[in-house]
């Protein structure tokens, strides 16, 4: 049961897949080094999440002060 390739031909595949491997693992690291940049991501969403504390912030305010409204 022995292969009819050559060894030098599975050595290289070999190398080849290493390198594939080794490549999709950078792309990879630096995917998700961008995902998950504090910065960046601060940057992008600031706006949309000041306005979702805002309008929780009215809610509990709102709330809050109909605790002390008589009807």
């Amino acid at each position: 049961m022995t292969s009819q390739v050559p060894f030098e031909i599975l050595e290289e595949r070999a190398a080849q897949q290493r390198r594939q491997l080794h490549n999709s693992v950078s792309e990879l690291r630096s995917n998700l080094r961008q995902k998950l940049d504090v910065k960046r991501n601060a940057r992008e969403y600031l706006l949309p999440a000041a306005g979702v504390a805002g309008l929780i912030a009215l809610v509990i305010g709102w709330g809050f002060g109909g605790l002390f409204v008589r009807d």
